[in-house]
C-alpha cells in the first residue's frame, strides 16, 4: 500500500511516499518544496538520485497538485523515470492536538473541526496542517483516506503534575493553558528502535531522548510512556534551539516590549525567530556553521552559543534522570544528536557520578559511519548512551495503514 506522508507548513512542504507491505517498508520518494508563494524550489529524492528545480507555486493545494501530478503520478519532470502507482492513503504531521487527541486519527467532517479549534494553540502551525487536510480532499476526493498523527499525542501519558503550570488552576479550566510537549512522533519511533536494538519491554525502557536540531526538546520516558518533555504549551519552551530562545523568565518579555517599544506580538517574534543559537551568536541558527566558525576563527559568541546549547540540555539530562529514577539509557536524535560529536560529548561526557561512561573514541567513528545508530557508551556503563536516527515520517505511514486497514 502507497501512503503519502505530508508535513505541510506555511511556506513549504515536506512529503514522502512510502510503500509498506507486511513485511518490508521503502521509501519511494520524497522531498520538500520551499518558497511556496513564488518561484519555488523543488528538491526530489528517488533511490540514491536527487533533483533540484523551480515553479511558481502559489498555494499549498498548487504545491499538492504540483507533487502528486508531476512527481508520484507521472514524472514528467524527470527523466527515466516513470510514475510510482497510486496514492492509497495520506498521513498528515498535525503539531497540537491539544487535550483531545491522545492518538492518531483518521479525518473527518468532525475531526477537522475539532483540530480547528486547536489553532488558537498552534496559530502558526495547525492552520497549514489544515489546509493540507482540505487540499488533498480537492485534489484526490474525499474516497482516499486522511490521518492525522499529533506531535502532542505521545506526552499525553504525562502526570498532571508534570503538565499543570503553577498558575491560577482556572487557566487551565478556562482556557487549557498547560503543557502538552512537541516531537512526540520522534520520541514514539526512536523509543520503539531502541527497544529492538536492546530487546527490552515497553515497561523496562526508562530512557531519555533528546531530539536535537533546528528545534530542540528532551523526553523523561518511563515504563515506555512519557512522563515529562521540555517543551511547553507551544514549542518555544524548554532547549536552546535554532532561533527559540528556550526557558527563560516571563518579565523579560515586558522588559523587551517597554526598552524597544515593541508589541507583545514582535517580542514573540523576537523569541522564537530570532533567539537561541542565532541570537547569541548573530551569526548562524546552523550548528555545523557555528563549530566551524569557532574551529576557524576562534570566534567567542559562536563558542557562547554551543556551551550554552550544551549546558542548557545537560541540566535537563540531570533532571530527569531524578525524575525517572533508574535509567537504561540516554539517546540522541535529530539532524544535532546524529552528526554531532562535539556536542553530544559536552552533554554527555564527565558524568561519570551519574552512571553515564562515555567513550569517546565511539562517539567520533560514528560521525564517520554510513549508518548513524550506535552505542557511544563504554563497556560496563551502567547507563548506556546510544545514537538513534528518527524517522518521524515512518511512524506517520504506520499509522495511516493501521488505521485504514482497521477502517477496513
Amino acid at each position: 500500500m502507497n501512503i503519502l506522508v505530508l508535513n505541510n507548513g506555511s511556506s513549504s512542504l515536506k512529503f514522502q511516499l512510502a510503500a509498506l507491505e507486511d513485511h518490508s517498508e521503502s521509501i519511494l520518494v520524497s522531498g520538500v518544496v520551499e518558497r511556496i508563494g513564488g518561484e519555488a524550489l523543488v528538491t526530489i529524492q528517488i533511490e540514491d538520485k536527487t533533483f533540484k528545480l523551480t515553479s511558481p507555486i502559489r498555494d499549498t493545494t498548487q504545491a499538492l497538485n504540483f507533487v502528486i501530478k508531476n512527481i508520484i503520478q507521472h514524472q514528467d519532470l524527470i527523466a527515466g523515470f516513470k510514475g510510482l502507482g497510486d496514492i492509497h492513503g495520506v498521513g498528515h504531521r498535525v503539531v497540537h492536538g491539544g487535550e483531545r487527541f491522545k492518538a492518531s486519527v483518521l479525518i473527518d467532517k468532525d475531526i477537522l473541526s475539532a483540530l480547528e479549534d486547536c489553532i488558537e494553540l498552534a496559530p502558526l502551525h495547525n492552520p497549514a496542517n489544515i489546509k493540507g487536510i482540505e487540499a488533498i480532499q480537492d485534489i484526490l476526493g474525499p474516497k482516499i483516506p486522511q490521518v492525522a498523527v499529533f506531535d502532542t499525542a505521545f506526552h499525553a501519558t504525562m502526570p498532571e503534575s508534570a503538565w499543570l503550570y503553577a498558575l491560577p488552576y482556572s487557566s487551565y479550566r478556562r482556557h487549557k493553558i498547560r503543557r502538552y510537549g512537541f516531537h512526540g512522533t520522534s520520541y514514539r519511533y526512536v523509543s520503539e528502535r531502541y527497544r529492538e536494538v536492546s530487546r527490552i519491554r515497553a515497561e523496562e525502557c526508562n530512557i531519555i531522548i533528546f531530539h536535537l536540531g533546528n528545534g530542540c526538546s528532551a523526553c523523561a520516558i518511563r515504563g515506555g510512556e512519557s512522563i515529562d518533555t521540555s517543551m511547553g504549551m507551544t514549542p518555544t519552551e524548554g532547549l536552546v534551539m535554532g532561533t527559540r530562545a528556550g526557558d527563560l523568565d516571563p518579565s523579560v518579555i515586558e522588559m523587551i516590549g517597554t526598552k524597544e517599544g515593541m508589541t507583545f506580538h514582535e517580542v514573540q517574534s523576537l523569541l522564537n525567530r530570532n533567539s537561541g543559537l542565532l541570537g547569541i551568536s548573530g551569526i548562524t541558527s546552523d550548528m555545523r556553521d557555528l563549530i566551524a566558525e569557532v574551529a576557524e576563527h576562534q570566534d567567542r559568541r559562536a563558542q557562547l552559543a554551543i556551551d550554552i546549547f550544551a549546558y542548557r540540555a545537560r541540566k535537563y539530562l540531570g533532571a530527569y534522570i531524578a525524575a525517572i529514577g533508574p535509567v537504561k539509557a540516554v539517546i540522541f536524535s535529530g539532524g544535532i544528536g546524529e552528526n554531532s560529536s562535539l556536542i553530544r560529548e559536552k552533554i554527555a561526557d564527565g558524568l561519570e557520578h551519574m552512571g553515564l561512561l562515555f567513550d569517546k573514541d565511539a562517539n567520533v567513528k560514528l560521525d564517520k559511519a554510513k549508518e548513524k545508530l550506535g552505542k557511544i557508551s563504554k563497556t560496563g556503563s551502567p547507563v548506556e548512551i546510544y545514537v538513534i536516527p528518527t524517522n518521524e515520517e515512518i511512524m506517520i505511514a504506520r499509522d495511516t495503514l493501521k488505521l485504514i486497514q482497521a477502517q477496513a
